[in-house]
């Protein structure tokens, strides 16, 4: 990917941050000094950025290493703003093997959400979440909270998330991809009008975030289509 440049290596797979990602950690690094106005807040939350994307990194591996085994190769990981993208060679032709490459990310959130719950109960150091903040609170609590987040938010059944792979994956083994694309596509957008309704009232976030899925949706349509 353009603007972008290599971090490290694992398993083979190469870990690319774009140049965007700088101005988010940019971002972070005031928000925080505006709210603790001191260099130890605005580092904390740059820290926690950095966790939370290392999570997102090791979400990504999930679903690279998992493709591996199926012999699908990842040509690559880059970490956006909105998050992480690894750059499958081909999605599996079997309907099975992407039902377990579009769970293996999510799964490795579920594992790093059971860990860290279990490490702050044994340790009780386990807080209210309504203690927790952006910038306040067990520094881990928060990271798990956000694991469990982002668990929720993947699965949503819509492209470009993992619960539109899910869905797909789900409906091919019954039909034809073509028409299973489609209909996951389809509910994929009508989530997405839902969340950018729902975002004109609420969070500009949410828009954003809706605009996102309907343009994954109507990609993912477009391009099993021309095959």
């Amino acid at each position: 990917m353009k603007w972008s440049w290599k971090i490290g290596e694992f398993a083979g797979i190469g870990v690319y941050m774009h140049t965007t990602f700088l101005l988010l950690l940019g971002w972070v690094a005031f928000t925080g000094w505006l709210q603790a106005r001191t260099l130890i807040g605005a580092l904390g939350s740059v820290a926690f950025i950095l966790a939370l994307f290392l999570v997102v990194v090791l979400h990504e591996y999930g679903h690279a290493l998992t493709a591996r085994k199926f012999g699908i190769k990842t040509r690559d990981i880059t970490l956006l703003p909105i998050g992480g993208v690894a750059r499958l060679e081909r999605m599996p032709d079997d309907p099975k093997q992407e039902l377990w490459v579009a769970l293996a990310g999510p799964a490795v959130n579920v594992v790093i959400t059971a860990v860290l719950f279990v490490a702050l109960l044994i340790t009780g150091a386990l807080e209210p979440i309504t203690q927790l903040g952006v910038t306040r609170g067990s520094f881990l609590e928060r990271l798990m909270v956000v694991n469990a987040v982002l668990v929720v938010f993947n699965m949503i059944p819509a492209f470009p998330m993992d619960g539109g792979r899910v869905v797909r994956s789900l409906l091919a083994m019954r039909m034809e991809y073509t028409r299973a694309t489609q209909i996951a596509a389809s509910l994929g957008q009508g989530i997405a009008f839902l969340l950018g309704f729902v975002g004109l009232f609420t969070n500009p976030l949410l828009k954003f975030t809706a605009r996102l899925m309907s343009m994954g949706a109507a990609q993912e349509s477009n391009l099993v289509q021309m095959k």
